[in-house]
């Protein structure tokens, strides 16, 4: 498994102690004001399961995210390969999860970029997407700082909410190799 680090983050592997406030975060409307739901304990719970062997086997996933200066938990960011249906896929998705305390510090573009490079560096893929609500406008300037590009062609609804629901309709952001190499 890789670690990586930045000037202020750690991406690291999941911890026993990470539960706790990764299931508090996940309870947070604020946090997940651009998700279906919020997450119970155990659903929580799962995604970290779901994530300890992906970083364990393969060497990348949904990483923790930890504040060097203080050895906080902050949430995750990462790569991960979705599975549902869409046209963009089969591919590799990079996402992040923030505790509201962590917001407006730069930490989602910091650690994204840390995972970016990794992905087109290491691990040698050629693409990235990530996608989100229309409504999460954060998410989006994230996506757009670390240089990804709005695919408006590709704007789907996603499969796993509800029709109907206000939440439903996504925008997805691509950034290939070459558009990385040019944003370094």
């Amino acid at each position: 498994m890789t670690d990586l680090t930045t000037d202020r983050l750690l991406l690291r592997q999941w911890r026993d102690s990470d539960r706790e406030p990764f299931a508090a975060l996940n309870a947070d409307p604020a946090v997940m004001e651009h998700f279906p739901a919020l997450q119970t304990r155990e659903q929580s719970d799962a995604l970290i399961d779901l994530n300890v062997p992906h970083l364990d086997g393969r060497g990348w996933g949904l990483w923790a995210l930890e504040a060097k200066d203080t050895g906080e938990f902050i949430g995750f960011t990462g790569l991960n390969v979705p599975t549902f249906d869409a046209p963009f896929l089969p591919g590799v998705e990079i996402g992040w999860r923030l505790s509201k305390g962590a917001w407006g510090n730069g930490y989602a573009t910091e650690a994204a970029r840390a995972a970016l490079a990794y992905a087109f560096g290491p691990v040698g893929l050629d693409e990235i997407v990530s996608f989100t609500a229309t409504t999460n406008l954060p998410s989006q300037r994230v996506m757009q700082r670390i240089g990804m590009v709005h695919d408006e062609a590709g704007d789907f609804d996603h499969p796993r909410v509800k029709e109907g629901h206000r939440l439903r309709r996504h925008v997805l952001y691509r950034i290939d190799r070459a558009q990385w190499e040019s944003t370094k």
